[in-house]
């Protein structure tokens, strides 16, 4: 059976860039659309019964938020089959339990709370960090959400980050028929012996070739799953929270991997995909990669 894609609204600007993203990324992939919105609001006002002849204002305000959303993405796509469900919960317990449920599950960067601008909403932050299927958070300028760059940028970390990342990124520049940039990042020691046999021509060399050489192990065979994806690889100095954040720009959709400890405890998220999901110019897909649990 294929999983819908889920994404969570609010009513906040912010949640209807999300559902307008997850709209066309549903159509794009064939997939259900499921629109959800939590609420604690049964907590103090009892359950809607069938037949009562009022409504809660709060269960109203949700029926609102969400059929507003299920409204714009029929607009953008007639054809898409969406459902839309109200949850008597908190919002980041539901959308971590749809995620079990999901091809992806799709939020904004921030939620209806006084602080706006750059800040990542708390919800966004626990799905990225926890969620057990893929997660995208839909920010940047208006060109980048909407798609009109025709480039996916995959960062390209070490081994324990990488390979789910790569098929995710292959696979969404292959259904949107664009190119595909695969970015690693690499950075010359500060200290490092003088007499070292490695280091006997420019040791910028040495790092540049070292990342090369990692980015064609990581590429050889999503790229041979997906032989008509344009693909350019890139190597660029510097931190790679910098490297792809400046990517980002001219990108419609960039791309991380993240780690997931199979047991109770959690990694962290880490920097490169904190400041991608805090300052990036489009959205940011973080997709978990299982690590073996320590």
């Amino acid at each position: 059976m294929t999983l819908p894609l889920v994404v969570g609204v609010d009513g906040s600007e912010a949640g209807l860039w999300a559902a307008d993203w997850a709209a066309d990324e549903a159509a794009l992939h064939g997939l259900e659309l499921r629109i959800v919105h939590a609420s604690l609001w049964e907590r103090y006002e009892g359950p809607v019964f069938p037949h009562s002849a009022e409504v809660p204002s709060e269960h109203a305000l949700a029926q609102g938020i969400v059929g507003r959303a299920a409204e714009r993405a029929r607009r953008r796509n007639p054809d898409l089959k969406i459902t839309v469900d109200i949850l008597p919960e908190d919002a980041e317990a539901a959308l971590l339990r749809e995620a079990h449920h999901a091809a992806a599950v799709v939020t904004g960067c921030r939620g209806r709370g006084p602080i706006t601008g750059a800040l990542l909403g708390s919800v966004s932050r626990s799905l990225a960090t926890h969620a057990a299927g893929p997660v995208v958070v839909v920010r940047g300028t208006p060109q980048n959400r909407q798609g009109t760059n025709g480039r996916i940028v995959v960062g390209v970390g070490d081994a324990t980050t990488r390979t789910a990342a790569i098929r995710f990124a292959f696979r969404e520049a292959e259904a949107r028929h664009c190119a595909l940039d695969a970015v690693r990042a690499w950075r010359r020691t500060a200290h490092r012996p003088l007499a070292h046999p490695l280091f006997t021509g420019d040791p910028a060399h040495h790092y540049e070739d070292q990342a090369a050489t990692l980015l064609d192990d990581a590429l050889r065979a999503p790229q041979h799953e997906h032989p008509d994806v344009p693909l350019h690889r890139v190597t660029a100095e510097g931190p790679a929270h910098h490297v792809l954040l400046t990517h980002s720009v001219t990108a419609d959709l960039l791309v991380l991997g993240a780690p997931r400890r199979q047991g109770p405890l959690s990694l962290p998220l880490g920097r490169v995909a904190h400041a991608a999901l805090q300052h990036a110019d489009c959205p940011v897909a973080v997709v978990p990669q299982r690590a073996a649990a320590s």
